[in-house]
């Protein structure tokens, strides 16, 4: 089997775009905030570390529709659309057309289809009908990296094709409001987006980047500090404080594993794609792993032009460092999600 590499990255974000300031004033002209949470949207919105948001929305009033049909039709028609600009974004890099691709991974936890949204992406980008596909579900923000995974094995039995890697999130379409802090901070921090990767072996034109070793960690005893629950038809995300602390100590858990095996030390590791959760799990993983603040740059970055858009935001950071020719040599991708989950990946920038 050839080394999997990266051979480039892509990324889609809706159309709407809305900063903080906009937000807030939104909800204080349109919504009937609960009065305890009021002042919590101020301070969220208006802190500064997020800067704006992008939305799956026509206009900004259809995200008071809370109705569950409504979201999922949101889900889907904005989902779809983002997800297939980001794989044309990474396929055009390397000029490659649709019978060049072996085979299409989708992950996302926003919405359910059945069939998955890989069914879409194959009629949108006009692939055979023979495509090796496969979605994957329920792994919120740490999903990105079991997709990857998953892409790597998948691309050992595509023929030398090349395949795609994408993670896809509308969390708008999980918008809900009432009187639970965890969905007030919910509501001021996630927007939407998409990424794509796009993986093959030697021989292709690409980014250098090669994808070694990956360690997965499932932590139940933290599963309701991070969720989705369904209540009333509603994806109701269960978002609590016990998130920055878990996070860090389950990315902990996972790369020292990953680190031991591939006989590395943190100090080894020249960049970090962290999954940017938030400022706070940002300073835990630091705390965490002895990193000095600029290790995560391009995390911070990301967070404050985005927020957190869920599983694709890694790899909105991985492109950053790309961009910025940080990849080189040793580093990790890092992401947790839901449930409690973490993942890890090591890679070599060239």
């Amino acid at each position: 089997m050839a080394v999997p590499r990266i051979l480039s990255v892509g990324t889609a974000n809706p159309d709407l775009y809305l900063t903080q300031e906009d937000v807030y004033e939104f909800y204080e002209d349109n919504a009937l905030l609960p009065e305890g949470q009021r002042e919590l949207y101020a301070r969220l919105l208006l802190d500064g570390r997020i800067k704006g948001r992008h939305f799956g929305l026509n206009s900004t009033e259809e995200i008071l529709d809370e109705g569950p049909d409504s979201q999922i039709a949101r889900f889907t028609v904005q989902g779809r659309k983002i997800l297939a600009e980001a794989c044309r974004s990474a396929m055009s890099k390397n000029r490659l057309v649709a019978g060049d691709i072996g085979g299409i991974v989708v992950n996302t936890c926003t919405g359910y289809l059945c069939p998955g949204l890989t069914s879409y992406l194959a009629e949108d980008l006009g692939l055979p009908c023979d495509i090796k596909a496969l979605d994957i579900m329920g792994m919120g923000c740490g999903g990105a990296i079991p997709n990857l995974e998953s892409g790597c094995g998948m691309l050992a039995g595509s023929g030398g094709k090349p395949v795609l890697c994408a993670s896809v999130e509308i969390c708008s379409a999980t918008h809900l409001i009432d009187d639970d802090p965890g969905l007030t901070v919910s509501n001021c921090i996630f927007g939407d987006g998409a990424a794509a990767v796009l993986l093959g072996g030697e021989g292709h034109r690409c980014e250098t980047v090669v994808l070694k070793d990956f360690q997965t960690g499932i932590f139940p005893r933290y599963r309701e500090a991070l969720r989705y629950k369904n209540h009333n038809g509603h994806l109701r995300n269960m978002l609590t404080r016990r998130v920055p602390v878990a996070g860090a100590k389950c990315l902990g858990d996972v790369t020292r594993k990953l680190l031991a095996r591939n006989c590395l030390g943190v100090a080894d590791i020249n960049w970090w794609a962290v999954h940017p959760g938030g400022t706070v799990v940002l300073e835990k993983v630091a705390e965490n792993f002895g990193l000095a603040p600029e290790k995560l740059e391009a995390s911070i970055d990301v967070f404050e032009r985005y927020g957190n858009m869920s599983s694709p935001t890694v790899i909105f950071v991985l492109k950053e460092l790309l961009e910025r020719g940080i990849a080189r040599g040793p580093g990790l991708m890092l992401a947790f999600g839901a449930g409690f989950s973490a993942f890890a990946a090591l890679a070599y920038g060239e």
